[in-house]
């Protein structure tokens, strides 16, 4: 695939960060927004079934709801625009060749991709080694 410059260059900034929290998704069903507040969501998602949310594992336990995988959050620190097309899909695209899930959630300043608590030392270094070889 042909990357343009502005491309290469955001890989090249990718600077992923791995957040040391474990995170989950849950759903919770005739949830509104702002009503499970004090679970500290990092997301949420109103869909027809339910609030999702992206909450750290302690709090998931604590409050007692049912999640079936641990995940971590990995920041790609490079400031990116929401704009930036290709990013995203270079990223998960790389990642989906390793076998790994990744979960992306797109911010105002930054991509923050959540992938399986097993698998992040290897999604780590894949996301290194892309931003040092951006041209694939």
């Amino acid at each position: 695939m042909m990357r343009t410059q502005f491309l290469k260059d955001l890989i090249k900034q990718l600077s992923p960060t791995l957040d040391e929290t474990t995170y989950v998704y849950c759903t919770v069903p005739k949830a509104k927004y702002g009503d499970l507040e004090h679970l500290k969501p990092i997301v949420s998602i109103a869909e027809l079934e339910g609030l999702t949310l992206v909450i750290p594992l302690e709090e998931a336990k604590a409050e007692g709801l049912d999640y079936y995988r641990i995940f971590r959050r990995i920041t790609l620190e490079g400031h990116s625009s929401l704009e930036a097309l290709g990013l995203t899909s270079v990223v998960t695209s790389l990642l989906a060749e390793r076998g790994i899930t990744t979960n992306v959630i797109a911010g105002f300043y930054h991509d923050h991709m959540f992938v399986p608590s097993d698998r992040t030392d290897e999604a780590m270094r894949a996301l290194k080694e892309l931003a040092s070889n951006p041209d694939g």
